[in-house]
């Protein structure tokens, strides 16, 4: 299991144009049984994701998908 600390390095209002987007990519993890759980940080300064996976060379073929990584957003 890993944890994967987000932190955003974009302005909230970047980050909300494609949040869609992430929570679609959630959802496509959980239904494969990649994620286990995740939510926002409070203050808004990112997110944090429970993930089920062998290797972190796996996970991070995953992150590699999501669109705060592919849009640059966000540190991982």
């Amino acid at each position: 299991m890993f944890i994967i600390n987000i932190t955003y390095k974009a302005q909230l209002e970047k980050i909300d144009q494609h949040l869609d987007e992430h929570v679609r990519f959630l959802d496509e993890q959980y239904k494969l049984g990649n994620f286990l759980a995740s939510g926002r940080k409070i203050p808004r300064t990112g997110g944090i994701i429970l993930a089920i996976m062998d290797t972190k060379d796996d996970l991070e073929k995953i992150i590699e998908k999501d669109p705060f990584f592919i849009n640059s957003l966000a540190d991982y």
